[in-house]
């Protein structure tokens, strides 16, 4: 009886299974959140079910925002299921303390465009738009 071989996937198959570009895969791997891949005797790379994971993880933590430090530390942090999760929380709260700080800056923004915006009566000509002038000025 032969030993289960742990199923293997390229790297385009890992890609595809994560909507990740290949790309990516390979920029993950050259800053260090990916570890190096097994490689085929053709010298192709080659996944394991772990990195299928740890992409996954990777892309979620992309979709939340979290900085590739920020992926770097959680991943290290994870890997010590018996550490406390304090650290984890630091983390995550600096990081929604940022989102909450560019939620308001963004709040801010869209009530100047607005403001901008209602200066326009349109169908005008660029010399006299009051955007344009609010803009240089």
């Amino acid at each position: 009886m032969r030993p289960e071989r742990a199923p293997s996937m390229s790297i385009g198959e890992l890609a595809a299974a994560t909507d990740t570009k290949v790309v990516t895969v390979r920029y993950y791997e050259k800053v260090g959140l990916l570890p190096p891949p097994r490689r085929t005797p053709s010298n192709y790379r080659s996944y394991s079910g772990d990195d299928l994971a740890r992409l996954r993880f990777i892309r979620r933590c992309r979709n939340l925002g979290f900085t590739l430090d920020q992926i770097r530390e959680l991943l290290r942090l994870s890997s010590n299921t018996q550490h406390k999760c304090s650290e984890v929380d630091r983390i995550t709260a600096a990081h929604l303390a940022d989102i909450e700080d560019k939620i308001k800056d963004l709040q801010t923004l869209a009530t100047k465009l607005r403001r901008i915006g209602a200066r326009c009566k349109g169908g005008g000509r660029i010399a006299n738009c009051r955007i344009i002038e609010a803009l240089t000025s």
